[in-house]
């Protein structure tokens, strides 16, 4: 099928508005500095922000539960690096592709990898751990394999992952895409959405509504703040909810 042949079908079908939507690439400006955002976010938790972003009616942010902290992190937030791979067993072209991806990553990234659903090799590894922290990249989260874990623990470089074994990604995996809308279990990854991570996981923010979401959030730690004291006073259950309180 021709170029034009797919244009026409594709106009045929008016997927001009999804298009959009999924692959809009337009970076939005934010209203503070992008270093002071991050710094904010790391003050609070990602259930925190989950929980704002219920109030937004988006229910799906937070990354599977099988991908989990290699260690017990604080919350680290950084701008939605994207990468795309799947099981493969050519290795011509990998390492060049893989080169052109890391000279792109920058500061303040937080690498979110789609592996396609791949059970067998790791992604990420000691070499790829001492390159992103050169580059002052936040973290790594992988929804796939990791290995050389001693090296990424000495590293003290924040990494979120599916599963560890000892088998390279060369012969079993390519990197097909990276910089492009992704989607993770049920949530869909743009290029510079925020990104959470703590020991309860992974959280991604869209970046159109991270300013309202982190301002929310600020509230909702002060609040809690009064409720455990609320708490730690021995006010009773019901004297709690009627000022408002939770649990």
């Amino acid at each position: 099928m021709s170029v034009d042949q797919y244009k026409k079908e594709v106009g045929m079908m008016n997927l001009e508005k999804l298009i959009e939507t999924r692959e809009m690439k337009t970076t939005v400006v934010l209203p503070i500095d992008e270093k002071e955002l991050l710094f904010r976010f790391e003050q609070l938790y990602t259930g925190a922000v989950n929980d704002v972003l219920r109030e937004f009616c988006l229910l799906d942010q937070a990354l599977p539960g099988h991908i989990l902290p290699l260690r017990e992190y604080r919350t680290v937030a950084g701008f939605a690096f994207t990468v795309k791979s799947a099981p493969n067993v050519l290795i011509s072209g990998e390492m060049e592709f893989r080169t052109q991806m890391l000279d792109e990553l920058g500061e303040d990234a937080f690498v979110l990898w789609d592996t396609t659903g791949d059970e067998k090799a790791t992604l990420w590894g000691g070499v790829m751990t001492a390159t992103a922290k050169g580059k002052k990249v936040k973290a790594a989260c992988i929804d796939g394999g990791i290995r050389d874990t001693h090296q990424i623990l000495e590293a003290d470089f924040p990494v979120f992952y599916k599963y560890r074994v000892s088998n390279g990604s060369l012969g079993r995996c390519l990197i097909t895409h990276y910089q492009i809308p992704i989607q993770i279990g049920n949530t869909v990854i743009k290029p510079d959405d925020i990104v959470l991570g703590d020991i309860d996981g992974v959280l991604v923010v869209p970046r159109d509504i991270a300013y309202e979401v982190l301002l929310r959030a600020e509230e909702i730690k002060e609040n809690e703040k009064k409720i455990f004291g609320w708490v730690k006073e021995g006010q009773s259950v019901h004297e709690i909810t009627e000022k408002g309180g939770y649990f």
